[in-house]
């Protein structure tokens, strides 16, 4: 039975919970190797990647975000939910606020950011007018909606190269932008999960204001300790919605030649 479902953890997101049956397994790629967590809830089958590695080992610039959407495929996997941490370009995201994001800006420097780069002698230009998955997105809003939980149901998340945090002058320049919040690992995984045909969403937990409109110094605590207050919600929001999900991709995620990846 192939794993059609999958949740990508952030930092702080380390165990994916509630599921029963888990086991490690290792997925080999032409891109690298990718290490997951494989398990049930209600019957379904849900794998679990954690992008920075068990105990946070992987900073954001030297993830293989390439090997992790690739083993994903491999697997059989169609849609996923991804979580970040984040800090808030507005005063009214205060920390705890849930943003369900609709757009990117790639401000990331030295990442491999495809698949298609040209080896096969041919080039791919991929549409991302709806770079997150309309279907998966309104289904975390229903949920939200369903539970009484408050959050934002669009965002823009500007994606910075990291591991340090941003300038005050980069942050009032990406406010301008239209940026919402910033975080450091968005990006490649949203564009490589759309190459991939992958349902991609991401739900960003602002963990602090940034930089310049915090009023103290950003500390890696305070992300931690927030993510660890809103745990327990982002689980059990994520599994519900991979279970409920209807079997018909409603979307164009997927409405593209098919590519093979993993090797």
């Amino acid at each position: 039975m192939e794993i059609k479902l999958a949740v990508i953890g952030g930092t702080g997101f380390y165990e994916p919970g509630l599921l029963d049956q888990s086991k490690e397994i290792e997925v080999e790629t032409e891109y690298g190797l990718s290490r997951l967590l494989t398990g049930t809830y209600q019957k379904q089958k849900i794998a679990f990647l954690t992008r920075h590695g068990a105990k946070h080992s992987l900073p954001p610039h030297k993830i293989n975000y390439r090997a992790n959407i690739a083993a994903l495929k491999k697997l059989g996997v169609e849609r996923v939910l991804s979580t970040t941490a984040v800090g808030s370009l507005r005063q009214e995201y205060a920390p705890g606020t849930f943003v369900v994001i609709d757009q990117f800006i790639d401000q990331t420097k030295t990442r491999v950011d495809t698949f298609f780069d040209g080896e096969d002698g041919a080039v791919y230009h991929t549409d991302f007018t709806e770079p997150y998955c309309p279907q998966l997105r309104n289904s975390l809003g229903r949920h939200f909606n369903k539970q009484g939980l408050a959050y934002v149901d669009k965002g823009t998340y500007i994606c910075t190269e990291g591991p340090r945090y941003e300038s005050p002058a980069e942050i009032k320049a990406f406010r301008t932008w239209g940026a919402d919040v910033v975080g450091m690992t968005g990006v490649p995984e949203v564009t490589l999960a759309r190459e991939a045909g992958l349902c991609y969403s991401s739900l960003s937990l602002v963990t602090n204001l940034a930089a310049g409109i915090s009023k103290s110094h950003l500390t890696h605590k305070e992300v931690i300790d927030m993510v660890d207050e809103k745990i327990s919600i982002i689980r059990e929001v994520f599994l519900d919605v991979l279970v409920t999900l209807p079997d018909e991709r409603n979307c164009r995620c997927w409405e593209k030649e098919d590519i093979e990846l993993g090797g």
